[in-house]
C-alpha cells in the first residue's frame, strides 16, 4: 500500500479526544505533558462522528518538557518556551509504510508556521527496546543516552510497574522503607537510559544552536547494547 501523501491532512484536536486514544492505543496507555495534539486525517475513509476532515488515524502530542532542568540541559541560551517534547506518537497499525515520517514532517511544519518553538525534544526508551528509528529516518540530532544525571527506578505498587513522578503524585515519596509500608510486594528495578534526540525547526538557527549544546552530537545508534548504568557512548559527528 502507498502512502497516500497528497491526501493525509493534519490538524488540532481536542486534548480530551488525544488523551482517550493515547491511553486506549499508545503502548504506554498513560497521558502526558500535552500543549498541542495534533491529529493525522485519512479523508479517503469514513469520518468519525467528531471529525469532518476523514478518519483520525494518528496523534502527535507535543508538551513542555517534563523535566525542570531539560531545557538548560541543551543550551544554556534558549527558554522554556523555546523548547517542545514529543511526548507521544501513535498511528494506526495498518497505516502504511512512511506515514509516521509522513506525519512529522506535517507537525514540523505547523509548527513553524504557527508557534515560536525552536527546539523539540524527544526520548526513545530501551526498557521498551526502542532506538528512536523514526527520529533518525526524520534528522534528528542524536545526543546519546549520557544525558541523565541522576539514576532512577520503576517501582511495582499495587500489581502495577510506575514511573517515580507517578509514585510520587500518589503516594508522595519514593523512599523503599515508605513504599515497603504501602505494599508487602513492593519492588522496583533500575531504569535504563534513555536515547535523547533534538530537532531545530529553523535552518536559521541550527547553526548557532549546534554551537551551544552542552551535549556532543554521536552517530546514531544501531542497539540498546550501552543503555545500562555505567557504560558510554562517545562517537561524535
Amino acid at each position: 500500500m502507498l502512502l497516500k501523501k497528497m491526501k493525509y491532512t493534519i490538524g488540532l484536536i481536542d486534548k480530551k479526544i488525544a488523551k482517550e486514544l493515547i491511553i486506549k492505543k499508545h503502548y504506554s496507555h498513560k497521558w502526558t505533558s500535552c500543549r498541542y495534539a495534533i491529529g493525522l486525517f485519512d479523508p479517503e475513509q469514513p469520518c468519525d462522528d467528531l471529525f469532518n476532515r476523514g478518519k483520525l488515524i494518528g496523534v502527535a502530542v507535543y508538551g513542555f518538557p517534563v523535566g525542570r532542568q531539560t531545557v538548560k540541559s541543551i543550551t544554556p541560551n534558549l527558554e522554556n518556551s523555546d523548547i517542545l517534547e514529543l511526548t507521544r506518537l501513535w498511528l494506526v497499525d495498518e497505516a502504511p509504510k512512511n506515514s509516521e515520517s509522513f506525519f512529522l514532517g506535517k507537525t514540523f511544519k505547523w509548527l513553524r508556521e504557527n508557534t515560536d518553538v525552536k527546539v523539540l525534544i524527544s526520548y526513545s526508551d530501551p526498557m521498551e527496546d526502542h532506538l528512536g528509528i523514526i527520529y533518525q529516518a526524520t534528522n534528528w540530532w542524536y545526543q546519546g543516552n549520557n544525558t541523565m544525571l541522576v539514576k532512577a527506578y520503576l517501582h511495582y505498587l499495587d500489581g502495577e510497574w510506575m514511573h517515580p513522578r507517578s509514585v510520587v503524585a500518589k503516594y508522595g515519596t519514593i523512599k523503599t522503607k515508605e513504599l515497603e509500608k504501602i505494599d508487602q510486594n513492593y519492588k522496583r528495578k533500575e531504569l535504563k537510559k534513555k536515547h535523547r534526540y533534538l530537532y531545530v525547526l529553523h535552518k536559521k538557527d541550527r547553526k548557532k544552536i549546534k554551537s551551544e549544546l552542552k551535549h556532543p552530537i554521536v552517530d546514531y545508534t544501531k542497539n540498546n547494547d550501552n543503555c545500562e548504568w555505567g557504560k558510554k557512548k562517545i562517537n561524535t559527528v
